[in-house]
Formats: C-alpha cells, sequence, structure tokens
C-alpha cells in the first residue's frame, strides 16, 4: 500500500506522460476605450440601462508552442436609446502549450480555455472603469465560453456541409 504513494505529490510517471504542457506566460491588457458621448445630460435621465455586451475571441501563434489570445469585450450601455457608455477592453494572454496537443484540442484551449483564464481580468477592467466614470456599477455575469465554442464550432460544421449539399 505504501508503494503506491508518491513522495511530495509528484505524480507516477504514467500520469505525466499524460499530462499536457501549458502554461501562462504573461496576461495583459492590450487596449482600452471608455466612451460617455452623452454626458452629462445622460446623467439626468432615469437609470433605466438598456446593457448590450459583445465578445471576441482571436489567437495568433507567436512561435511554436506560444501562443497570443485576444479576448476582447465591448459593453454598451444606453439609455432611453441613447448610449450612456461604450467601454472596450481587450484583454491578452500568452500562453505555452504544448506540441503533444491534438489539432481539435488546440482550438478548444484556443477559443474556450484561456479566453475563460482572460474574462475575469477583462470584467474587472470594464467595472473599474465605468466605477471610475461614476456610472452604476457594472458587474458582468460569468460567461460559458464553452458553450460559445461548442456553437461556434456546429455553425463552422454546418457551413462546411452546406456547400456539399448544393453541389
Amino acid at each position: 500500500m505504501a508503494e503506491e504513494q508518491q513522495t511530495n505529490g509528484a505524480a507516477a510517471p504514467n500520469e505525466q506522460q499524460s499530462q499536457v504542457q501549458f502554461a501562462i506566460q504573461r496576461i495583459f491588457t492590450k487596449d482600452v476605450s471608455f466612451e460617455a458621448p452623452n454626458s452629462p445630460a445622460v446623467f439626468r435621465k432615469e437609470w433605466k440601462p438598456d446593457l448590450k455586451l459583445d465578445l471576441n475571441v482571436k489567437h495568433e501563434k507567436i512561435e511554436d508552442g506560444v501562443y497570443e489570445v485576444v479576448l476582447t469585450l465591448t459593453a454598451t450601455n444606453k439609455v432611453e436609446d441613447e448610449v450612456a457608455f461604450l467601454c472596450e477592453v481587450h484583454q491578452a494572454g500568452i500562453f505555452t502549450i504544448g506540441e503533444e496537443v491534438q489539432e481539435g484540442q488546440l482550438a478548444h484551449m484556443l477559443g474556450s480555455f484561456c479566453p475563460n483564464i482572460l474574462f475575469p481580468y477583462a470584467r474587472e477592467c470594464v467595472a473599474s472603469l465605468v466605477n471610475r466614470a461614476t456610472f452604476p456599477q457594472l458587474n458582468l455575469a460569468p460567461v460559458n465560453f464553452d458553450a460559445i465554442f461548442a456553437r461556434h464550432m456546429q455553425q463552422q460544421a454546418e457551413q462546411n456541409q452546406q456547400p456539399q449539399a448544393d453541389a
């Protein structure tokens, strides 16, 4: 029984071989924009906001096994059909992903796993900017990037099947 336990929490050799190499090299804010085009008039209106949130994820291979992932979060808040504020944050990260990762798994890591890591940083940046502009607190709900990625992959598969059906 003692032979089965590993010292210092080290993984067994078979477990080490099956693990994927993944590391966060850096997380940084690449670009920030905040506009309040209808201030100060918007502060005089009753605050019944209409929030629209847009998300976009892009990635670029920097070198073998190293990728930059950029999560763009755009929050547009309107009051009575006038833009109260527009906030856009480009939150980026540089990630090391082992070469042993399969193509499909790599796409999932870049399209879902990495954005899940970046989102809390982008959300905090948006909340801070909105607060500094003296608008009511904005706390964005967590986002299910796995579901977004799955929907994107399904849409791509459907688009790839349509030309074959037309031919």
